[in-house]
Protein backbone atom coordinates (compact mmCIF):
# COMPACT_ATOMS: atom_id res chain seq x y z
CA UNK A 1 0.00 0.00 0.00
CA UNK A 2 1.26 3.47 -0.88
CA UNK A 3 1.86 6.05 1.85
CA UNK A 4 -0.94 8.15 0.37
CA UNK A 5 -3.48 5.36 0.86
CA UNK A 6 -2.12 4.38 4.28
CA UNK A 7 -2.47 7.95 5.59
CA UNK A 8 -5.99 8.51 4.30
CA UNK A 9 -8.44 9.41 7.05
CA UNK A 10 -11.60 7.32 6.88
CA UNK A 11 -15.12 8.71 7.15
CA UNK A 12 -18.31 6.98 8.26
CA UNK A 13 -19.59 4.42 5.77
CA UNK A 14 -18.11 1.68 3.62
CA UNK A 15 -14.40 1.46 2.96
CA UNK A 16 -13.68 3.21 -0.36
CA UNK A 17 -13.59 0.62 -3.19
CA UNK A 18 -9.92 1.22 -4.03
CA UNK A 19 -8.88 0.64 -0.41
CA UNK A 20 -11.05 -2.45 -0.10
CA UNK A 21 -9.66 -3.89 -3.32
CA UNK A 22 -6.09 -3.39 -2.10
CA UNK A 23 -6.82 -5.15 1.21
CA UNK A 24 -8.67 -8.04 -0.44
CA UNK A 25 -5.79 -8.53 -2.86
CA UNK A 26 -3.53 -9.47 0.05
CA UNK A 27 -5.82 -12.21 1.38
CA UNK A 28 -5.10 -15.92 1.02
CA UNK A 29 -8.27 -17.40 -0.50
CA UNK A 30 -6.90 -20.65 -1.96
CA UNK A 31 -9.31 -23.09 -0.35
CA UNK A 32 -10.42 -25.40 -3.17
CA UNK A 33 -14.03 -25.42 -1.98
CA UNK A 34 -14.27 -21.62 -2.09
CA UNK A 35 -16.18 -20.90 -5.28
CA UNK A 36 -16.55 -17.15 -4.77
CA UNK A 37 -14.44 -15.24 -2.28
CA UNK A 38 -14.21 -11.60 -1.25
CA UNK A 39 -14.53 -9.05 -4.03
CA UNK A 40 -15.71 -5.47 -4.48
CA UNK A 41 -19.39 -5.60 -5.39
CA UNK A 42 -20.00 -9.26 -4.61
CA UNK A 43 -22.87 -9.73 -2.16
CA UNK A 44 -21.72 -12.96 -0.49
CA UNK A 45 -19.27 -15.88 -0.53
CA UNK A 46 -19.92 -19.29 -2.11
CA UNK A 47 -18.56 -22.53 -0.65
CA UNK A 48 -19.02 -25.90 -2.35
CA UNK A 49 -20.79 -28.69 -0.48
CA UNK A 50 -21.03 -30.99 -3.48
CA UNK A 51 -24.65 -31.02 -4.60
CA UNK A 52 -25.32 -27.78 -2.71
CA UNK A 53 -23.58 -24.43 -2.48
CA UNK A 54 -23.37 -22.66 0.88
CA UNK A 55 -23.84 -18.88 0.56
CA UNK A 56 -22.52 -16.77 3.45
CA UNK A 57 -22.91 -13.06 4.21
CA UNK A 58 -22.23 -10.65 7.11
CA UNK A 59 -23.69 -7.18 7.61
CA UNK A 60 -24.10 -4.82 10.58
CA UNK A 61 -26.87 -2.34 11.37
CA UNK A 62 -25.22 0.96 12.27
CA UNK A 63 -27.39 3.87 11.08
CA UNK A 64 -30.76 2.83 12.51
CA UNK A 65 -31.68 2.67 16.19
CA UNK A 66 -35.27 1.43 15.75
CA UNK A 67 -36.14 -2.23 14.93
CA UNK A 68 -32.46 -3.11 14.50
CA UNK A 69 -33.03 -6.83 15.07
CA UNK A 70 -35.62 -6.91 12.29
CA UNK A 71 -33.28 -4.91 10.04
CA UNK A 72 -30.40 -7.32 10.61
CA UNK A 73 -32.38 -10.30 9.35
CA UNK A 74 -33.79 -8.45 6.35
CA UNK A 75 -30.60 -6.94 4.96
CA UNK A 76 -28.57 -10.12 5.36
CA UNK A 77 -31.33 -12.22 3.79
CA UNK A 78 -31.38 -9.82 0.84
CA UNK A 79 -27.76 -10.54 0.02
CA UNK A 80 -28.32 -14.31 0.07
CA UNK A 81 -31.34 -13.93 -2.20
CA UNK A 82 -29.42 -11.62 -4.57
CA UNK A 83 -26.99 -14.51 -5.05
CA UNK A 84 -29.76 -16.88 -6.10
CA UNK A 85 -29.93 -18.58 -2.71
CA UNK A 86 -32.48 -19.25 0.00
CA UNK A 87 -31.60 -17.64 3.35
CA UNK A 88 -31.68 -20.35 6.03
CA UNK A 89 -29.62 -19.73 9.18
CA UNK A 90 -28.67 -16.57 11.10
CA UNK A 91 -26.06 -15.78 13.75
CA UNK A 92 -26.15 -12.39 15.43
CA UNK A 93 -23.67 -10.41 17.50
CA UNK A 94 -25.47 -7.93 19.74
CA UNK A 95 -23.46 -5.18 21.46
CA UNK A 96 -25.19 -3.07 24.10
CA UNK A 97 -24.00 0.06 25.95
CA UNK A 98 -23.33 -0.07 29.66
CA UNK A 99 -26.44 0.57 31.81
CA UNK A 100 -28.79 -0.18 28.91
CA UNK A 101 -32.10 -1.57 30.25
CA UNK A 102 -32.53 -5.31 29.78
CA UNK A 103 -35.77 -4.59 27.94
CA UNK A 104 -33.71 -3.34 24.99
CA UNK A 105 -32.14 -6.77 24.54
CA UNK A 106 -35.54 -8.40 25.00
CA UNK A 107 -37.04 -6.22 22.26
CA UNK A 108 -34.19 -6.88 19.84
CA UNK A 109 -34.50 -10.63 20.35
CA UNK A 110 -38.24 -10.33 19.63
CA UNK A 111 -37.48 -8.38 16.44
CA UNK A 112 -35.01 -11.04 15.32
CA UNK A 113 -37.59 -13.75 15.90
CA UNK A 114 -40.31 -11.80 14.08
CA UNK A 115 -38.23 -11.26 10.95
CA UNK A 116 -36.81 -14.78 10.96
CA UNK A 117 -40.29 -16.25 11.20
CA UNK A 118 -41.47 -14.08 8.27
CA UNK A 119 -38.70 -15.44 6.02
CA UNK A 120 -38.45 -19.02 7.26
CA UNK A 121 -35.01 -18.47 8.80
CA UNK A 122 -33.67 -20.25 11.89
CA UNK A 123 -31.66 -18.38 14.53
CA UNK A 124 -28.77 -20.75 15.27
CA UNK A 125 -26.49 -18.75 17.56
CA UNK A 126 -24.35 -15.67 18.03
CA UNK A 127 -22.94 -13.56 20.84
CA UNK A 128 -24.09 -10.84 23.24
CA UNK A 129 -21.93 -8.29 25.05
CA UNK A 130 -22.21 -5.16 27.16
CA UNK A 131 -19.54 -2.96 25.60
CA UNK A 132 -17.63 -0.06 27.19
CA UNK A 133 -17.85 3.22 25.27
CA UNK A 134 -20.67 2.22 22.94
CA UNK A 135 -23.19 5.06 22.39
CA UNK A 136 -26.12 2.89 21.21
CA UNK A 137 -27.00 -0.76 20.53
CA UNK A 138 -25.27 -2.29 17.51
CA UNK A 139 -26.08 -5.63 15.88
CA UNK A 140 -24.02 -7.45 13.27
CA UNK A 141 -25.34 -10.56 11.59
CA UNK A 142 -24.10 -13.49 9.57
CA UNK A 143 -26.61 -15.17 7.28
CA UNK A 144 -26.10 -18.59 5.75
CA UNK A 145 -28.12 -19.86 2.83
CA UNK A 146 -27.94 -22.44 0.12
CA UNK A 147 -28.59 -22.97 -3.56
CA UNK A 148 -28.05 -25.60 -6.19
CA UNK A 149 -24.66 -24.92 -7.87
CA UNK A 150 -26.43 -24.13 -11.16
CA UNK A 151 -28.66 -21.52 -9.50
CA UNK A 152 -26.07 -19.24 -7.90
CA UNK A 153 -25.80 -15.69 -9.26
CA UNK A 154 -22.83 -13.32 -9.05
CA UNK A 155 -22.52 -9.56 -9.40
CA UNK A 156 -19.53 -10.02 -11.70
CA UNK A 157 -21.27 -11.81 -14.59
CA UNK A 158 -23.18 -8.98 -16.28
CA UNK A 159 -22.60 -8.94 -20.04
CA UNK A 160 -22.13 -6.00 -22.39
CA UNK A 161 -25.48 -5.29 -24.02
CA UNK A 162 -27.54 -6.55 -21.07
CA UNK A 163 -30.47 -4.54 -19.85
CA UNK A 164 -30.30 -3.27 -16.25
CA UNK A 165 -33.56 -3.78 -14.36
CA UNK A 166 -34.42 -1.99 -11.12
CA UNK A 167 -37.15 -3.24 -8.80
CA UNK A 168 -39.27 -1.04 -6.53
CA UNK A 169 -37.44 2.29 -6.25
CA UNK A 170 -34.32 3.95 -4.91
CA UNK A 171 -33.44 5.08 -1.38
CA UNK A 172 -36.33 3.19 0.28
CA UNK A 173 -34.31 2.27 3.36
CA UNK A 174 -32.78 5.73 3.68
CA UNK A 175 -36.20 7.34 3.46
CA UNK A 176 -37.53 5.14 6.26
CA UNK A 177 -34.52 5.61 8.54
CA UNK A 178 -34.52 9.39 8.23
CA UNK A 179 -38.29 9.59 8.79
CA UNK A 180 -37.90 7.51 11.97
CA UNK A 181 -34.73 9.12 13.30
CA UNK A 182 -35.29 12.77 12.29
CA UNK A 183 -39.05 13.32 12.48
CA UNK A 184 -38.87 16.70 14.21
CA UNK A 185 -36.30 18.07 11.76
CA UNK A 186 -38.50 17.01 8.82
CA UNK A 187 -41.60 18.60 10.34
CA UNK A 188 -39.64 21.79 10.96
CA UNK A 189 -38.53 21.72 7.31
CA UNK A 190 -42.14 21.75 6.15
CA UNK A 191 -43.11 18.10 5.66
CA UNK A 192 -46.53 17.12 6.99
CA UNK A 193 -47.19 14.56 9.72
CA UNK A 194 -48.82 12.35 7.09
CA UNK A 195 -45.79 12.48 4.79
CA UNK A 196 -43.33 11.66 7.57
CA UNK A 197 -45.55 8.86 8.87
CA UNK A 198 -45.89 7.30 5.42
CA UNK A 199 -42.12 7.53 4.85
CA UNK A 200 -41.44 5.86 8.21
CA UNK A 201 -43.56 2.90 7.05
CA UNK A 202 -41.37 2.38 3.98
CA UNK A 203 -39.65 -0.44 5.92
CA UNK A 204 -42.80 -2.49 5.29
CA UNK A 205 -44.46 -0.74 2.33
CA UNK A 206 -42.92 -0.82 -0.26
CA UNK A 207 -40.56 -2.70 2.09
CA UNK A 208 -36.83 -3.34 2.23
CA UNK A 209 -36.92 -7.08 1.50
CA UNK A 210 -35.92 -8.23 -2.00
CA UNK A 211 -36.10 -11.96 -1.23
CA UNK A 212 -39.33 -12.46 -3.18
CA UNK A 213 -38.17 -10.34 -6.13
CA UNK A 214 -34.86 -12.20 -6.39
CA UNK A 215 -36.57 -15.59 -6.28
CA UNK A 216 -39.00 -14.62 -9.05
CA UNK A 217 -36.24 -13.18 -11.23
CA UNK A 218 -33.95 -16.20 -10.91
CA UNK A 219 -36.83 -18.60 -11.58
CA UNK A 220 -37.08 -17.26 -15.14
CA UNK A 221 -33.61 -18.58 -15.96
CA UNK A 222 -32.64 -15.30 -17.68
CA UNK A 223 -30.67 -13.48 -14.98
CA UNK A 224 -27.01 -12.85 -15.84
CA UNK A 225 -26.15 -10.91 -12.65
CA UNK A 226 -27.84 -9.40 -9.59
CA UNK A 227 -26.78 -6.91 -6.96
CA UNK A 228 -28.41 -5.64 -3.79
CA UNK A 229 -28.05 -1.84 -3.46
CA UNK A 230 -27.43 -0.83 0.15
CA UNK A 231 -24.98 1.69 1.58
CA UNK A 232 -23.80 4.06 -1.13
CA UNK A 233 -27.22 4.16 -2.76
CA UNK A 234 -28.09 3.30 -6.33
CA UNK A 235 -25.03 5.16 -7.64
CA UNK A 236 -22.72 3.10 -5.43
CA UNK A 237 -24.46 -0.13 -6.41
CA UNK A 238 -24.12 0.60 -10.12
CA UNK A 239 -20.43 1.39 -9.59
CA UNK A 240 -19.97 -1.92 -7.75
CA UNK A 241 -21.81 -3.81 -10.50
CA UNK A 242 -19.58 -2.25 -13.15
CA UNK A 243 -16.38 -2.82 -11.16
CA UNK A 244 -17.23 -6.46 -10.51
CA UNK A 245 -18.20 -7.16 -14.14
CA UNK A 246 -15.43 -4.95 -15.59
CA UNK A 247 -17.93 -3.03 -17.69
CA UNK A 248 -19.52 0.38 -18.01
CA UNK A 249 -23.16 1.34 -17.42
CA UNK A 250 -25.49 3.78 -19.13
CA UNK A 251 -28.53 4.83 -17.09
CA UNK A 252 -31.68 6.68 -18.14
CA UNK A 253 -32.39 8.87 -15.10
CA UNK A 254 -36.03 9.32 -16.07
CA UNK A 255 -36.64 5.58 -15.62
CA UNK A 256 -35.59 5.51 -11.96
CA UNK A 257 -38.55 5.26 -9.61
CA UNK A 258 -38.12 7.84 -6.82
CA UNK A 259 -41.02 8.02 -4.38
CA UNK A 260 -42.39 11.50 -3.69
CA UNK A 261 -41.67 11.11 0.04
CA UNK A 262 -38.04 10.35 -0.78
CA UNK A 263 -37.80 13.43 -2.97
CA UNK A 264 -39.32 15.69 -0.31
CA UNK A 265 -37.10 14.35 2.48
CA UNK A 266 -33.96 14.72 0.36
CA UNK A 267 -34.88 18.24 -0.72
CA UNK A 268 -35.63 19.24 2.88
CA UNK A 269 -32.27 18.01 4.18
CA UNK A 270 -30.06 18.74 1.17
CA UNK A 271 -29.48 15.09 0.24
CA UNK A 272 -29.15 13.37 -3.13
CA UNK A 273 -31.34 10.24 -3.41
CA UNK A 274 -28.81 8.68 -5.82
CA UNK A 275 -26.40 8.32 -2.90
CA UNK A 276 -28.84 7.36 -0.14
CA UNK A 277 -28.84 3.86 1.39
CA UNK A 278 -31.09 1.77 -0.82
CA UNK A 279 -32.17 -1.61 0.58
CA UNK A 280 -35.52 -2.49 -0.95
CA UNK A 281 -34.29 -2.24 -4.53
CA UNK A 282 -32.68 -4.99 -6.60
CA UNK A 283 -30.49 -4.61 -9.66
CA UNK A 284 -30.90 -7.39 -12.22
CA UNK A 285 -29.15 -7.79 -15.56
CA UNK A 286 -30.35 -9.89 -18.48
CA UNK A 287 -30.34 -9.84 -22.26
CA UNK A 288 -33.18 -7.89 -23.86
CA UNK A 289 -35.44 -10.88 -24.49
CA UNK A 290 -34.85 -12.18 -20.98
CA UNK A 291 -35.42 -8.83 -19.31
CA UNK A 292 -38.91 -8.63 -20.79
CA UNK A 293 -39.85 -11.98 -19.26
CA UNK A 294 -38.32 -11.03 -15.89
CA UNK A 295 -40.26 -7.75 -15.75
CA UNK A 296 -43.50 -9.49 -16.70
CA UNK A 297 -42.99 -12.06 -13.93
CA UNK A 298 -42.21 -9.37 -11.34
CA UNK A 299 -45.13 -7.17 -12.39
CA UNK A 300 -47.47 -10.15 -12.23
CA UNK A 301 -46.41 -10.48 -8.57
CA UNK A 302 -47.15 -6.75 -8.10
CA UNK A 303 -43.46 -5.86 -7.83
CA UNK A 304 -42.59 -2.69 -9.73
CA UNK A 305 -39.73 -3.30 -12.16
CA UNK A 306 -38.40 -1.45 -15.17
CA UNK A 307 -35.34 -1.26 -17.41
CA UNK A 308 -33.25 1.72 -16.28
CA UNK A 309 -30.28 1.33 -18.63
CA UNK A 310 -27.76 -1.06 -20.09
CA UNK A 311 -24.36 -2.63 -19.54
CA UNK A 312 -21.78 -1.00 -21.81
CA UNK A 313 -18.12 -1.47 -22.63
CA UNK A 314 -15.74 -0.34 -19.87
CA UNK A 315 -14.16 2.44 -21.90
CA UNK A 316 -17.54 4.21 -21.99
CA UNK A 317 -17.51 4.54 -18.22
CA UNK A 318 -20.49 5.08 -15.95
CA UNK A 319 -22.98 7.60 -17.32
CA UNK A 320 -26.55 8.75 -16.87
CA UNK A 321 -28.86 10.44 -19.35
CA UNK A 322 -30.82 13.39 -17.96
CA UNK A 323 -33.01 15.46 -20.30
CA UNK A 324 -31.11 14.04 -23.29
CA UNK A 325 -27.81 15.14 -21.77
CA UNK A 326 -25.19 12.54 -20.85
CA UNK A 327 -23.10 13.08 -17.73
CA UNK A 328 -20.94 10.92 -15.46
CA UNK A 329 -22.75 8.94 -12.81
CA UNK A 330 -22.49 10.88 -9.52
CA UNK A 331 -19.78 9.73 -7.12
CA UNK A 332 -20.34 9.91 -3.36
CA UNK A 333 -17.45 9.85 -0.90
CA UNK A 334 -19.81 8.20 1.59
CA UNK A 335 -23.50 7.43 1.86
CA UNK A 336 -25.70 10.50 2.15
CA UNK A 337 -27.15 9.20 5.42
CA UNK A 338 -23.64 8.97 6.88
CA UNK A 339 -22.99 12.54 5.77
CA UNK A 340 -26.28 13.67 7.34
CA UNK A 341 -25.70 12.12 10.74
CA UNK A 342 -22.00 12.94 10.85
CA UNK A 343 -23.11 16.59 10.69
CA UNK A 344 -25.51 16.16 13.61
Amino acid sequence: MSDELANRRLKAGKLPPDLLASFIGDLDTKDKRLLLGPGVGEDAAFVSFGSSTLIAKSDPITFATDRIGWYAIQVNANDIAACGGTPKWFLGTLLLPENEPASTARDIFAQLNEAATELGITLIGGHTEITVGLPRPIIAGTMLGEAAPSETVKTSTAMIGDDIILTSGIAIEGTAIIARESKQELLAAGLSEEEVSKAAKFLDTPGISVVKAAKIATSTGHVTAMHDPTEGGIAGALDELARASKTGVSINSEQLNIYSETTKICEALGLDPWGLIASGALLITANKAGSKEIIEALNEAEIHATVIGSITSPELGLTRQTNETAEPLPVFERDEIARLYSQS
